[in-house]
C-alpha cells in the first residue's frame, strides 16, 4: 500500500508540474501538503479510488477581472483583479482580499490552497477561497483607494454573497479598504452584512475581528508552551511585521507575560529590548501609515537596523513569523536555530520554505504552521457571519472565549492526529492530516462535484 501511495502522490505532483510551471508559490503549498498526507492515504485508499487528490488540487472556479480607475491627477490605471473560488465541499467560500505589488494568480492559488484546510481546522462551515489585486494602497490617497475598491467591488460583487463567498481582509487591506469596498457592495447589491467580514463594529463587524489573527497566534504558542509546563512569563519573543497580525501578537504576548523585544516592516526592523509598544507600532503602521524606523526616533533605547530581521545575532526562545511568504529561507532558520530558537510559529501564510522546515525538523524546534497558528482571523471572521446572520452582537469577552477554545481545539486536534498516524511530536502532518480529512470526506460524501 505505501508503494501505491507513493505513486499516487507522484503522479499528483506531476499533474501540478505540467499544468501549473511557473506557479511557484501555488506548487510549493501543494507539494508541502503531499508530502505530509502520505499516512492519510495509506489508511483512506478509498480516497485514491476516487481521484480525490486531482480534485482538490484544481479550484471549483477562478475569476480574473480587470480593474479601472482613475487617480488624482486624472490619469486612467489598470489593475488585475482576482477571486479563486477553491473548495466550498463544508460551506461557503471563506478568504481574504490582498492588495499588493506582487499579487498573481499562483499567489491568490497557494492562499486559496492553504485556506481550504485552515478553514477546516476551524470546526466551523467555511470552504476555502482568497483574492485580489495587484494594486498597492501605499502611497495612495484616500480618494484613489476608494475609486479603486469601487471599481473592484463592481466586479467582484457578481461572484459573491452571505451563502455564497464571503471575503474579508489581508495584506493591504484594512479598515479603510473594508470600508470602501462594502459601502460599494451594498449600492450594487442591497445590504447584505455577511457579504463581508472584518468590517467596522457601526455596520456589522465584530468585536475581536480586528485582534483575532495575532491574538489567536499568541493563544496557539501558549498551547505549546503549556503542553511544556510552561509559559510565555519570562521568555523572549522575536516577532516579524508590524501590520494588524503583528500589532496584536505582541499586545497579547504581552499581556501572557512574553517581551516581543522586535518588529519589522519592508525597510528594516528595530529591536527594543524593554518590550514592543504595540500602541506605538500601531499609531505609526495603521494611523499614520509610516515606516517603521519612525519607532525608534519616538521610543528611548530603541534602535533601527535596516534589512532583515532574520539576520540579527539575538537571544531568544520564541520567534512568531508575521510577515509574508516565504520570508525564513534554509540559511535564516539555521540563524534561528542558533540564536537559540526553541518554538517557531506562524502568523503569515507559508513564510517558512520547505528547506526551513526541514532545519526546524533537524535542530528539535518545535513548529507551529500557518494553517493551524493563524486561523483565529478566519474563525472570528467565521463568528462575525454567524451574529450578522442572526442580527446579534456579542460582547468582546464572549467571542474572546470561542477564539481560545477554537485554538485550544486545533492544536490538540493536531497533536491527537500526530499521534494516531504515527507521527507523534509532528505539528506539520498532525495539522495537515487533520485538515485534509475533514475536506476529504465531505467531498467523498458529496459524489463527483
Amino acid at each position: 500500500m505505501k508503494q501505491q501511495v507513493e505513486e499516487y502522490l507522484k503522479k499528483v505532483y506531476q499533474i501540478i508540474q505540467k499544468r501549473d510551471p511557473r506557479q511557484q508559490e501555488f506548487t510549493e503549498a501543494v507539494t508541502d501538503l503531499l508530502k505530509t498526507i502520505g499516512p492519510a492515504l495509506e489508511k483512506h485508499p478509498e480516497y485514491i479510488n476516487a481521484s480525490l487528490l486531482e480534485r482538490l488540487i484544481e479550484p471549483e472556479r477562478i475569476i480574473q477581472f480587470r480593474v479601472p480607475w482613475i487617480d488624482d491627477k486624472g490619469n486612467y490605471q489598470v489593475n488585475r483583479g482576482f477571486r479563486v473560488q477553491f473548495n466550498s465541499a463544508i460551506g461557503p467560500y471563506k478568504g481574504g482580499l490582498r492588495f499588493h505589488p506582487s499579487v498573481n494568480l499562483s499567489i491568490v492559488k497557494f492562499l486559496g490552497f492553504e485556506q481550504i484546510f485552515k478553514n477546516a481546522l476551524t470546526g466551523l462551515p467555511i470552504g476555502g477561497g482568497k483574492g485580489g489585486s495587484d494594486f498597492d494602497p501605499k502611497g495612495k490617497s484616500d480618494n484613489e483607494v476608494m475609486r479603486f475598491c469601487q471599481s473592484f467591488m463592481t466586479e467582484l460583487s457578481k461572484y459573491i454573497g452571505p451563502t455564497r463567498d464571503v471575503p474579508a481582509g489581508d495584506i493591504g487591506v484594512g479598515s479603510r479598504e473594508l470600508g470602501y469596498l462594502y459601502g460599494q457592495y451594498k449600492r450594487l447589491r442591497e445590504a447584505e452584512r455577511g457579504a463581508l467580514t472584518g468590517k467596522g463594529l457601526g455596520y456589522g463587524g465584530s468585536l475581536v475581528r480586528p485582534e483575532a489573527t495575532g491574538f489567536g497566534l499568541a493563544y496557539y504558542t501558549q498551547e505549546i508552551l503549556q503542553t511544556l509546563k510552561t509559559s510565555f512569563k519570562g521568555k523572549k519573543v522575536v516577532l516579524s511585521g508590524a501590520g494588524n497580525v503583528a500589532i496584536y501578537t505582541i499586545q497579547k504576548v504581552s499581556e501572557l507575560g512574553g517581551k516581543v523585544i522586535t518588529c519589522s516592516d519592508s525597510s528594516g526592523y528595530i529591536v527594543d529590548q524593554n518590550g514592543i509598544d504595540y500602541k506605538m507600532v500601531q499609531q505609526i503602521k495603521e494611523i499614520e501609515r509610516g515606516r517603521i524606523a519612525e519607532y525608534a526616533d519616538r521610543v528611548q533605547n530603541a534602535v533601527y537596523y535596516p534589512g532583515s530581521i532574520w539576520d540579527a545575532q539575538l537571544t531568544y526562545e520564541i520567534a512568531l513569523l508575521c510577515a509574508t511568504q516565504n520570508e525564513i529561507d534554509e540559511r535564516k532558520a539555521q540563524l534561528l536555530a542558533n540564536n537559540g530558537a526553541k518554538i517557531i510559529a506562524e502568523g503569515a501564510n507559508m513564510p517558512s520554505s520547505a528547506a526551513a522546515i526541514d532545519i526546524y525538523r533537524k535542530q528539535g524546534i518545535i513548529y507551529g504552521p500557518g494553517k493551524a497558528a493563524n486561523a483565529g482571523g478566519v474563525a472570528v471572521s467565521a463568528l462575525e457571519m454567524s451574529q450578522n446572520s442572526t442580527q446579534l452582537r456579542w460582547s468582546f469577552e464572549e467571542v474572546d472565549k470561542q477564539l481560545q477554545k477554537i485554538m485550544h481545539n486545533i492544536y490538540q486536534e493536531s497533536v491527537t492526529t500526530a499521534a494516531e498516524y504515527g507521527i507523534p511530536d509532528d505539528l506539520l502532518s498532525g495539522t495537515n492530516i487533520a485538515g485534509f480529512i475533514k475536506v476529504a470526506d465531505a467531498m467523498m460524501a458529496q459524489g463527483v462535484v
